[in-house]
C-alpha cells in the first residue's frame, strides 16, 4: 500500500484529492493550517491523517513530514497543493502580500520537496506533483504575485524532474483552469458565464477533475511521464 502526503488538504481540490486517494487504497496524510473542524471531519470521513502545519515555515514542514512518516511509513507520493491567492493592481501589492504568496505557494513546495526527496532517491522511486495554475503559464492581470508563484512551480517541476529522473523519481505539474473552489467563489455570475463561454467544454471544472489527474500521475499510467505541465482546463485557450 502506497502513502501520499497532500498539502492544503482540508478544502477544495486538496480535500477531493484526500478522498480520491483514500478511495483507491492509499494511506493518506494531509496538511492543513486553520480549518481544524473541517480537517477533523475529513479525517473521520476518509481515515486520513490530518496534520496541522504552516507550509511557509520550514520547522513546521519538517515536523509534518516526520509525523506522516511515524504514523504511515515512507512517503511514496507528494502533492504540493497548498496555496493562497490575491487580487490587486501591481502597484498596490505590499511587500507583506508579495512575501506571503512566495512563502506559501513556492517556499512551501520547496521545503516539502527537499525534506521528502532523500528517501525517494534512496528508494529509487517516488512521485512529486505540483499544483500550479493556467495563470502560471500565461499570467493574469491584477494577479501578478499569484501568477509569479505558479510560474515558479512550473520551473521547479521541469528542472527538478531532470535532476531526479535518474533516481527513478518523477516530478510533474498540474495547471488547473477555472475550478469551482472557494478561491474562485468571489467571481460574479457574469464573470463565470464569460469564462465558461471561453472554455470549449462549456463548464467550470470540478476539484474531482484535478484529483483524477493527480491519481493517474501517481499510478502505473504515470510511470514514463515526468517534467510535464498538464492543463486540466476544459480546453481553455491559453
Amino acid at each position: 500500500m502506497k502513502t501520499v502526503l497532500i498539502t492544503g488538504g482540508s478544502r477544495g481540490i486538496g480535500a477531493e484529492m484526500v478522498r480520491r486517494y483514500a478511495q483507491n487504497g492509499y494511506r493518506v496524510a494531509f496538511v492543513y493550517r486553520q480549518s481544524v473542524e473541517v480537517a477533523e471531519n475529513l479525517s473521520r470521513e476518509t481515515g486520513a491523517l490530518a496534520i496541522c502545519a504552516d507550509v511557509s515555515k520550514e520547522v513546521d514542514v519538517c515536523r509534518a513530514v516526520s509525523e506522516a512518516r511515524e504514523n504511515l511509513g515512507g512517503i511514496d507520493v507528494l502533492v504540493n497543493n497548498a496555496a493562497v491567492s490575491a487580487f490587486s493592481l501591481f502597484t498596490d501589492i505590499t511587500t507583506n502580500e508579495w512575501n506571503r504568496l512566495i512563502s506559501v505557494n513556492l517556499n512551501g513546495a520547496f521545503y516539502f520537496c527537499r525534506e521528502i526527496l532523500p528517501e525517494m532517491i534512496a528508494r529509487k522511486s517516488g512521485r512529486i506533483i505540483n499544483i500550479s495554475s493556467m495563470w502560471g503559464q500565461v499570467g493574469a492581470s491584477c494577479e501578478v504575485h499569484y501568477s509569479v508563484t505558479k510560474a515558479a512551480l512550473i520551473g521547479l517541476t521541469k528542472s527538478l524532474a531532470k535532476e531526479v529522473g535518474p533516481s527513478g523519481v518523477t516530478v510533474n505539474c498540474i495547471a488547473p483552469g477555472l475550478i469551482e473552489t472557494d478561491m474562485n467563489a468571489s467571481l460574479d455570475g457574469d464573470a463565470l458565464a464569460s469564462l465558461c463561454e471561453e472554455t470549449p467544454l462549456g463548464r467550470i471544472g470540478q476539484p474531482s477533475d484535478v484529483a483524477a489527474c493527480a491519481l493517474f500521475l501517481s499510478g502505473e499510467g504515470g510511470d514514463f511521464i515526468t517534467g510535464q505541465v498538464i492543463g486540466v482546463n476544459g480546453g481553455f485557450v491559453i
